[in-house]
């Protein structure tokens, strides 16, 4: 079995999610050792422990076949890089932010000083709208304290809630720069063979068995087709007959974020039985 090379997070908030999913997802890790580097021969994948921001730069110039990093870093590196999976976490949003009270609008940026650790996406964001800053400074962190030192007007940093920005008397405007969550991504135009669509089948798996739950009922027939109008299932859902003629027993995989209200709207068409399962993994 050839060897997937494939690079993970150091270090940061995406670091430990990564970890979760591969190790759920059967992979051997890295534990307490803090290895740059872990062979799993079994599966046929050697795990690279890199810094985030470097990610995207060794998978463009294809020493490493996938990685795991986040939108907003791929984008400010500037590598040549296709996404093939979403994660679904690590989400926050990128966005200009001024002092509170103060009316600021993007097209007002054009001469303008902007600290931010992410320079090359806010230059590439106000290019591609013809707005030239005065200076974008780079900083590699406490970038919300910039302003108040007289470094610079504004700023364009990552937001997850907010209370950072507030805590410094700030304020977002303007859309999203970009919104990010942790994506696995590959060289641009590279051709997945099977070995790499199994890697991320198996990932693709966990992801959804932690975001749907199956849930299984009982029904009468006679309202069978209102209970499957709520648990239309992935591609239907498996009907099962009971000893009793008039009724059926259902079961259907639901989005875990519905899941109460979907059990609330089927005992509302006389399900009775409902029962809700967690699942480990799932392959679709």
């Amino acid at each position: 079995m050839p060897t997937i090379r494939i690079a993970v997070p150091n270090k940061g908030s995406l670091s430990e999610q990564a970890a979760a999913i591969l190790k759920e997802a059967g992979y051997k890790g890295r534990g307490a050792t803090k290895a740059l580097n872990v062979v799993d021969e079994a599966n046929g994948v050697e795990f690279f422990f890199l810094r985030p921001k470097d990610i995207a730069i060794y998978v463009a110039q294809g020493h490493l076949e996938l990685g795991i990093t986040g939108r907003d870093l791929a984008a400010d590196s500037r590598a040549q890089v296709d996404e093939v999976l979403d994660l679904g976490f690590g989400g926050s949003t990128f966005r200009f932010a001024a002092p509170q009270g103060e009316t600021w609008a993007v097209e007002g940026l054009e001469g303008k000083r902007i600290a931010t650790s992410y320079p090359h996406l806010v230059e590439d964001y106000l290019a591609a709208r013809g707005i030239s800053p005065a200076q974008i400074i780079r900083l590699d962190g406490a970038v919300e304290i910039s302003i108040k030192l007289g470094v610079a007007d504004v700023i364009a940093d990552v937001v997850s809630t907010g209370a950072t920005l507030r805590q410094h008397g700030l304020a977002p405007f303007g859309e999203p720069i970009l919104t990010s969550s942790a994506v696995v991504i590959t060289r641009k135009g590279a051709l997945l063979d099977d070995d790499h669509q199994r890697v991320l089948a198996r990932i693709n798996g966990i992801l959804t068995a932690h975001n749907y739950l199956m849930i299984d009922y009982n029904v009468r027939r006679v309202d069978l087709d209102r209970a499957i109008d709520l648990t239309p299932g992935l591609t239907s859902p498996t009907v099962s007959p009971l000893s009793s003629e008039e009724w059926v027993a259902v079961r259907a995989m639901v989005p875990q974020a519905r899941a109460n209200q979907v059990m609330d709207d089927l005992a509302t068409v006389g399900a009775e039985g409902i029962l809700a399962t967690e699942l480990r993994i799932a392959r679709l």
